[in-house]
Order: structure tokens, then sequence, then C-alpha cells
């Protein structure tokens, strides 16, 4: 027989891309999942091939230094029986000289580049063949696989959706932003690769990094590391919290992470900046449904920063409201981190599912700062002592927060009443643009034995008292309105629920505040008020808060916090309420014009009033969502956008994707920054 020799092959990226659920990556390479097989097709040239004459084999390899010892590099014979759990090749069909061949890698594979080369022996004499490379990813759909994820709704959510929601807010006014999350755009996996090839763990040790890549577990820790820069480990974004963004973007005006992390690869993976937590977030959730892990950006109001894991906070303010001193203990409004889905098989059983990684950089993890992934059963149950950082995290949901009033002669006297942290944990709704709150997966409910139970095995005693029915009461409610450019008024509500008259002291104190709990100048005073409150009544206490006094004192957050405090003259005791007014900005309106159908241009009206009494310079819109835009569009306005007057254009727009797409906006000017605005774009499939 002559020798078997390899004219052409063709790896059928198109068919194999969609049997994986790869096709979206739109690049020109092979990408499959693991533990599922994929379908080659060789030619060979003179003749073709004879089964029991002619021996065929392949071999890939990943990383640098492949071997079978560190599960980078396989050699495997065609067979008829292939074993589920090593590299296999199986003949599908023949055709004269061409032969249709099915690989499959093992469910617990490696994920990364690969190189495959066929090799041919006749007669003992044998040839080798290089067949081109190929990128294994994490398999949600493989019952094997450390990720698999049941439901076929929620892998289309967690891993499949290029576009999601982020909740922000207050804990009493949440509202969401769209994120462009943008996974199978153009070059975002092969930067996601790279992300993970120039991690410090593998420039240690290029051999070890690559053979734990099919560890989830393992790769949620690079990825978390890796999304922030605080390590000089060359990652992607730059914190920063003190509102002067000038040299860079502010995390206000971000709306995805395509254009972050191109942005990154163009410059030599020097930081992007800024970021803040929920920009790191959705960077991480990008990186992580790219390789395939099943993820999620999670929202947690009144989180606590507690440096030094007392689990109390201890907040110090004056008689008028005001701080008195500064603290390295924080409570942020709200922070972001992500939950991916994986096995914990290096834990005891029954810490499977969700994991929490927050790659702000807080606290360092191992010397490195990244955190988690830490299950979220065992944030429930207490588990302190589990893999990775479960204390941190417990306390962001967990912590109690102290009032201690300093008075005139400098005595301190415990207010009796504590905010709370670890509110309307929230994420977006499994097909739907709506919140699902998870707080439950994170804690029992308030009072509830169980709540006793893990706080006695996390040894923390709740130091808060909890709202007492008899006695007065004290909470702050907004109107209506607290809108950019408005003036609005807040109120300190206080219940008598006695059976007799109360005579007591209210105080209001506004000031502007960043979202992770750093306090700026007053925008707003009362003088102490001296007031009479029948049995079983309620009296308000009102306090105007001006434009002019909060306009040059916000920062780009949008945030007044107030506190109100209440002398009760009878007892003694002095309650203290809290809260976290967030200003609106003005909507944007999207008008879609025209039939929206995939591969033919349409068209989109974009539209924001001024609600400010001056003029809006530089103003700009950026306009991206995945399917619709290629890349951003950036409209820039030439002229001042007026008081009440309307900010308007027009938009092309070329469909790529059919189905349920989603176009965002972002719009920048002097006075007005991080407006967001979204539409659903239902786009038809294009007739064939």
């Amino acid at each position: 027989f002559a020798d078997l020799v390899l004219e052409t092959w063709d790896l059928h990226c198109d068919r194999n891309g969609r049997e994986h659920r790869t096709a979206d990556m739109g690049c020109k390479q092979l990408v499959v999942r693991r533990g599922q097989p994929f379908t080659i097709t060789l030619r060979f040239s003179g003749r073709g091939y004879e089964e029991g004459v002619d021996k065929l084999s392949f071999n890939v390899q990943t990383g640098p230094c492949p071997s079978e010892t560190s599960g980078t590099g396989f050699h495997f014979v065609m067979t008829d029986c292939p074993e589920e759990s090593c590299w296999s090749a199986v003949i599908q069909q023949q055709d004269g000289e061409s032969l249709s061949v099915s690989l499959c890698s093992p469910p617990d594979a490696r994920i990364g580049r690969y190189s495959m080369t066929l090799e041919t022996c006749t007669d003992y004499q044998g040839s080798s063949y290089p067949i081109g490379d190929f990128v294994l990813l994490f398999n949600p759909w493989h019952p094997e696989d450390t990720v698999f994820l049941r439901d076929e709704n929620e892998r289309h959510e967690y891993v499949l959706s290029q576009h999601g929601l982020i909740y922000q807010g207050t804990c009493d006014y949440i509202f969401s932003i769209p994120w462009n999350f943008g996974q199978f755009e153009d070059d975002i996996l092969a930067i996601c690769l790279d992300m993970l090839d120039i991690n410090p763990k593998h420039l240690r040790d290029q051999d070890r990094d690559c053979s734990r890549r099919n560890d989830p577990v393992y790769i949620g820790r690079v990825v978390s590391a890796m999304v922030n820069c605080n390590d000089e480990d060359r990652g992607v974004l730059f914190g920063r919290w003190d509102n002067c963004y000038d040299d860079g973007m502010s995390p206000m005006a971000w709306i995805g992470s395509v254009d972050i992390l191109r942005r990154w690869k163009k410059f030599e993976c020097h930081p992007v900046k800024y970021g803040q937590c929920w920009v790191f977030a959705a960077v991480a959730c990008t990186v992580m449904r790219c390789l395939g892990i099943p993820s999620r950006v999670v929202t947690n109001y009144n989180s606590a920063h507690d440096t030094n894991a007392n689990l109390t906070i201890d907040r110090y303010i004056n008689e008028k409201g005001e701080q008195e001193r500064r603290s390295r203990d924080m409570i942020w409004n709200f922070h972001c981190w992500v939950e991916s889905w994986m096995a914990r098989p290096d834990l005891a059983a029954g810490y499977d599912g969700w994991q929490v990684l927050d790659p702000t950089p807080q606290e360092k993890s191992e010397g490195v700062y990244c955190c988690g992934p830490a299950p979220v059963k065992a944030i429930k149950e207490g588990d302190m002592l589990l893999k990775y950082d479960i204390p941190f995290i417990f306390a962001e949901v967990n912590a109690d927060v102290v009032y201690w009033v300093v008075q005139g002669d400098g005595m301190q006297k415990q207010s009796i009443r504590s905010s709370d942290v670890g509110k309307h944990i929230s994420t977006k709704s499994v097909g739907r643009d709506s919140r699902e709150d998870i707080t439950h997966n994170y804690k029992y409910p308030e009072g509830s034995e169980e709540e006793r139970t893990v706080f006695e095995k996390a040894e923390h005693q709740k130091k808060s008292i909890g709202e007492e029915d008899e006695g007065l009461h004290l909470r702050i409610k907004v109107s209506e309105g607290a809108n950019k450019g408005s003036d609005f008024d807040v109120f300190a509500v206080v219940n008598n629920n006695t059976d007799e008259e109360r005579v007591c002291r209210v105080t209001l104190c506004a000031r502007a505040v960043s979202h992770n709990g750093t306090l700026g100048p007053q925008c707003g005073l009362t003088d102490p008020d001296d007031i009479a409150i029948e049995p079983r009544a309620e009296k308000r206490v009102p306090m105007r808060i001006l434009y002019e006094e909060y306009r040059d004192k916000l920062t780009q957050d949008n945030l007044i916090k107030v506190v109100a405090l209440l002398n009760d003259h009878q007892t003694g005791d002095i309650i203290v309420s809290v809260r976290d007014i967030y200003v609106e900005n003005p909507p944007i309106k999207i008008r879609i014009l025209g039939e929206p159908m995939q591969n033919r241009k349409l068209v989109a009206e974009i539209s924001l009033v001024n609600p400010l009494a001056v003029p809006l310079n530089g103003c700009v819109f950026v306009v991206e969502g995945t399917g619709l835009t290629d890349g951003q569009l950036v409209k820039e306005l030439e002229e001042p956008v007026e008081p009440q007057a309307e900010a308007k254009f027009r938009m092309d727009l070329m469909p790529r994707l059919s189905g349920l797409q989603k176009l965002m906006v972002d719009f920048e000017s002097d006075q007005l920054t991080g407006v967001k605005g979204y539409r659903n774009v239902i786009i038809a499939p294009q007739p064939v």
C-alpha cells in the first residue's frame, strides 16, 4: 500500500460552533466545549483510508510544555469504542477519499488554546500533519462537567446572554442600569485567554497553571485577581472612588465590558481607568461567561466593609447628626460582586452551586487582592473556615452598625436603632428584565432560630437592638420627585407608640455622600426643634433640600445621606435614623423606527430633556448593543443643550443577530453624567 497522504481537512467551525453554542463568537477558529463530540473531515490524496492497513492517531496539546501527567498533552488512537474519561476519536463515515471523524475531550479537560496534529502510519511508515488550532471551553450542558447547570433557561441567561441589568441606587430606591457583557464579541475570547496567560501564577509556573485550568474554582480565583490591578499584575481595571476621573473614564460612564477589555488589550495590558464595584463585577462576569462558567452580577444593599472583622461597624456622630470621626470600616450603599455556578469537590458535600467571586480590590486573600470563590451556602450557614474568604463576605451581609452620639461634654451614648446591613440582595431575573431578590440564599429570616444558630457558630453577638414597639419610633421619608435640578423635601417621621404625650427634640442633617460611604459637604441642616406628640400619634419634621445647595456638592453617584437624631426628653434615649437618597437623572427616550430585521438597516431616535436651569455643554451620547451595533457609536452634540430643551438625534443600526437584543445608551455632559437608558429590540431572522 502507498502511504496515506493528507491533502486537505475541514474543522467545520460553523457547524461545530452551532452544536457547541459558540457560533455567536463569530471567530474564524474552532471553539468547542469539553465532554461534547465535534466533527472534522479529513481528505486524503490518491487513496482513501483502509481499516486494518492504516493507523490514524491524534495529538492534542495545550500550554508551553504539554504532558500527559499534567493533563495538557494527549496522544490517542482512532477507536470504535470511545472512553468517556479520556480523549477519543471515532470514525463517523467514509466517502471515498474523505473521512469524517468525531473527536471528544473528557468533561474534566483543561480549557484553553489547543493545537492538534494527525499522525498516519502505513506499514510502519508514518507522517505527521498539523491540522489546526482550537479552543476548549467549560460545558454547563454536560452532566459530568463541574459547571453543569440543569435548567436550560438559566444556561441561556447565565452563559449565552450577552446583555443584562445591574442593580444600583439605595435599599429604599432600587433601580437598574443596562450592561453589555458582550462575551462573544470579536476578540473577547482571545483577550480572556490572554488574561489567563499573563496572570502571575502562570508566569511563576506555566506548566502547573495550565494543568489546573480544568478547575473552575482555580479559574475563578485567577479572574477575580486579574480584573483589578492592585497587585501590579497587569490587571484590567484601576479602581477609583474620589470623584476625580479626568485622566480616564468615569466609572459611571461605562455601559459594557467589551470597550474596557479591548482598551486593555490595545494599551498592552495597562490598567483601564477607572472602575468601581459594578464595573469590576461586570467585567469578571463577561470573562467567566466567555470561558463557559455560568455567572451573574449580584448587588448587596447596605454592604459592610468590615476591616477588622469584628462584625461591628461603629459610627460616631455629634448632636447635630454630623460625623465626628472617620473610620476605615465603611458601609457602601450598594456593593456588587459576581456569583458563578460550580461544584466544589475540594470541600465537603453540600457546597456546590453559586459561589461568590468579588474582583473589587478590598482585602488581600492569600496575599493577593482577590476574593472567593465562597459558597453562598457557607455564607448562609456561617461556616467561617471554608475556602475562600467567608468571614469577609459574611460581614458584608451581616455586620451590625452601631451609632454612638458624642455629646457636648464628650460623653458617648449608643443609639437604640441600628441600620440594617445586607438588604435586598438582587440580580436580574432569568429571561425577564425584572429583579430577583436572593437575600434568602445568603441569610435566614431576621430574628429566626436559624439566624441565632448561625451567629453563634460565627461567634457573632448581635449588638443592634431591634425596633421597639413601645416608646418613640423614628424614620425618614422622602417626598416624590427627588430629581436632579429640583428642590425636594425630606421628613423625620416620629411615632409615639405610648399612651401619654411625649416631648422630644429632632434634628436633621443632609450631606453629599459617595457610593462607598465617604461623606462630602453638608447640603441641609435644621435647627433642633422641640416637639410634643400626642399619644399614638405621628408628627413630621420637614427639611427642604435645595438644588442650589446640592448642585456643586453631589458626586457623580448622585447620593445624599440624611441623618435624623431624636432626643427623648423623658427617657434620655437617643434614636438615630439614616437614609441614603438617590437624586434621579432625567430619562433617556429611545424610539425604534422601521421593522427590525436581521441584516437590514434600522433607525433609532434617541432623546433627553435638560432638567436643569443651566445649559449642558460638551454633550455626548454613546450607544452600544451586542448584535445591533458594531462596537460603540458616539454622537457628540455641537451645540449646548439649553434649560428644558431636548437633545435629539437619529442613528442607523445594522442588526447582526436575531432575537431579543438590548440597545443601550449613556449620556455625558459637564452638568449631567452617567445618564443611562436602554430599549429591548426583537430582531426578526433574515428570510431564507
